[in-house]
């Protein structure tokens, strides 16, 4: 039996060249959770991140903030789908970058068109695996932590398999997992107890490590 935290990464670059690396204020959300950690004494028996640079970057300063030292298994499964190829799946065009709220918000209508019609089976990404394979790369590594795992794990991953693994979890129609997925903000808090047979949902997006009036303008969701 145990909890599960799973933290989605810190802010990364959207609108960049290369969005797959944490910005200077997706550092500091994520040294910030490990002081939160190790404020509460909270220590991790086993951590698995995917392995994007992001999630990569986002535990490295958990741990500087934690102060602790526990290696990360590295699990594929649990990296991010690719929002270009979902998007190219319904807007077969270069897209404008997104530096408007009405760009923005574009981006992610289409990206909502997209998600669904994959989760669906309708469209194909190109070079992502369907969606059953996404999930069943979340769901292993669920698999492997009830299994295998017990007091205080943490996951460090993306908004796409935290969604992923709560709708599991629930239950959850694709559409409402999607919505999850754009409501989850960089470096929050879901988690899940566990025990051999199945996962709970305990909390979900939450920031307990940012509530404080100086981290205001440090809540982000990109």
């Amino acid at each position: 039996m145990g909890t599960l935290y799973l933290v989605r990464h810190g802010q990364a670059s959207f609108g960049a060249e290369d969005y797959d690396q944490l910005s200077a204020l997706g550092q500091q959300q994520s040294v910030r959770l490990g002081e939160y950690f190790r404020q509460k004494g909270l220590t991790f028996d086993t951590v698995l991140t995917g392995t994007l640079r992001r999630h990569l970057q986002t535990y490295v300063a958990i741990r500087e903030g934690g102060a602790f030292d526990r290696e990360a298994l590295l699990w594929p499964g649990l990296n991010e789908f690719d929002s270009a190829a979902v998007i190219a799946t319904v807007h077969p065009y270069k897209l404008e970058k997104p530096d408007t709220p009405e760009l923005y918000r574009h981006h992610f209508r289409l990206l909502r068109d997209g998600l669904t019609q994959w989760m669906n089976g309708v469209v194909s990404p190109q070079g992502m695996p369907s969606y059953r394979e996404f999930l069943a790369g979340v769901t292993s590594a669920l698999d492997h932590i009830r299994k295998n795992c017990e007091g205080n794990v943490l996951i460090v991953s993306s908004g796409g398999p935290i969604a992923t693994a709560v709708g599991h979890v629930l239950g959850t129609t694709p559409e409402t997992t999607i919505e999850l997925n754009m409501r989850i903000r960089n470096s929050a808090i879901t988690e899940f107890a566990f025990n051999p047979k199945r996962h709970t949902l305990v909390t979900f997006n939450t920031l307990p490590h940012l509530e404080h009036a100086d981290h205001a303008d440090w809540i982000t969701h990109a």
